[in-house]
């Protein structure tokens, strides 16, 4: 009887070395690949390029491979457990770095039936994190884009958004990573705030910065990442106008865009009923919606209804009524908004949003009440938190401190401290030199 050998793959890019440790699989038995979902690589790494179903095709067609079984999680115990095989083979890459406690759990694990570890040499010049590096120069589709954000809500259980305002924001957002002992954790997505885009072109957040000139923006952010971008909104205009501009955001590969249900001059949510905003009907506001779905050409588009009840002093069972509702005239999800300092009025309305008949994702925008942490929210049922304005104020006041000690000083070396040096400039964007 064939020894069984199992091998746990992500295979988003099939490359030389993989095909090494398959064959040495192949030598020692049959062989089983535990293909890793797009939750399971979510959970340590960016969501892959392809699909689990597109991925499940690539691994099935490879002669080595004898039959493939979805792997839900990154720790490979449960399905050795359940498969008991007779060898594990990995490459030896795994013996430091975020994976070695992985190692240890499968060589417990293989230890109470008596099964064996094989570890297969690494495969010089040859890296997955350089070719998804390279994949990452080349770019990605509107297509491929536009279903990112769909993909990370199926795959994580809480997805983190970033604002941009300009192509160096969204390089930020695209590359920055933090790894300790917790994990290594990234930015899954952009919020291209209309707030910051306006701020940053020197004009107030009242909807003045119209489509066209935003479009600016959102394009030289589109040049230079893949990740998702979520558009803000704002109230739409009316609805003939939010009909084009989800045509236009769909089209350009946007994934969702965010739309608050207030009505005449926009005024910054944050202001409360320090000034003067109302909200508009319920039956309004589903029409607007009803038309900006009408008017998407793909399922994978997402229309999100920003509740502003809380932020206009309209309670809580206003706000769950209207979510209900505009999820009825066909909204994808829900965002709620609060001005107060302390989460509590956020985190009742998401219980109470759990009890709903019908749902969608939910997300919050924790920029008042700062001090919740995203466990927090997630555990509550929050599906995406955006960190909506923070780029541009902590920029602003380090470029005002710079611009301060010239004036003061006469000159600019006082300021070198607090600047980036003019040799990393040039190499910060990649073609400049």
């Amino acid at each position: 009887m064939s020894k069984t050998v199992y091998v746990g793959m992500s295979a988003d890019l099939v490359h030389p070395g993989h095909l090494n440790v398959l064959r040495r699989a192949a030598e020692l038995g049959d062989v089983t690949v535990g293909l890793l979902t797009d939750a399971a690589i979510a959970s340590y790494k960016r969501v892959p390029f392809m699909t689990f179903e597109q991925r499940l095709a690539v691994v099935e067609s490879l002669r080595y491979v004898r039959k493939v079984v979805p792997q839900t999680t990154l720790d490979y115990v449960p399905n050795l457990r359940a498969l008991r095989p007779d060898y594990v083979v990995h490459g030896d890459d795994w013996r430091s770095g975020p994976q070695r406690r992985t190692r240890e759990r499968v060589i417990e694990a293989l230890a109470e039936w008596g099964g064996e570890l094989v570890e297969v040499p690494y495969t010089e010049g040859i890296s997955s994190t350089q070719l998804h590096g390279a994949m990452r120069e080349v770019g990605t589709t509107p297509t491929i884009r536009l279903r990112a954000l769909r993909r990370l809500l199926g795959a994580k259980p809480l997805v983190r958004l970033l604002e941009v305002h300009s192509g160096l924001t969204g390089l930020i957002v695209e590359h920055l990573v933090h790894a300790d002992d917790r994990g290594r954790r990234e930015f899954d997505g952009m919020w291209a705030s209309s707030l910051t885009d306006s701020t940053a072109k020197g004009k107030p957040d009242i909807e003045a910065v119209d489509l066209t000139s935003r479009m600016v923006t959102l394009n030289d952010v589109l040049e230079v990442t893949t990740k998702p971008i979520v558009y803000d909104g704002d109230t739409g205009g009316r609805p003939e106008h939010f009909a084009f501009a989800v045509r236009t955001l769909e089209r350009l590969g946007v994934s969702a865009v965010i739309v608050e249900d207030k009505q005449g001059l926009k005024r910054n949510s944050l202001f409360g009923t320090d000034v003067a905003q109302s909200q508009a009907s319920v039956e309004d506001f589903a029409h607007k919606l009803r038309a900006g779905k009408a008017a998407q050409a793909t399922p994978e588009f997402m229309i999100i209804a920003r509740v502003e009840s809380l932020v206009l002093g309209q309670g809580l069972d206003d706000a769950l009524a209207r979510a209900s509702a505009y999820l009825d005239a066909g909204a994808d999800g829900i965002m709620i908004h609060s001005r107060s300092p302390r989460p509590d009025e956020v985190l009742a309305f998401c219980e109470a949003y759990a009890d709903l008949p019908q749902r969608g994702p939910l997300v919050a925008v924790p920029s008042s009440y700062n001090t919740v942490t995203e466990d927090e929210l997630a555990a509550r049922g929050v599906n995406v938190v955006i960190y909506a304005n923070h780029l541009l104020r902590s920029a602003y006041p380090a470029m005002l401190a710079t611009a301060r000690s010239i004036l003061r000083h006469g000159r600019s070396a006082e300021a070198d401290a607090d600047m980036l040096p003019i040799a990393d400039l040039l190499d910060l964007i990649p073609g400049t030199r």
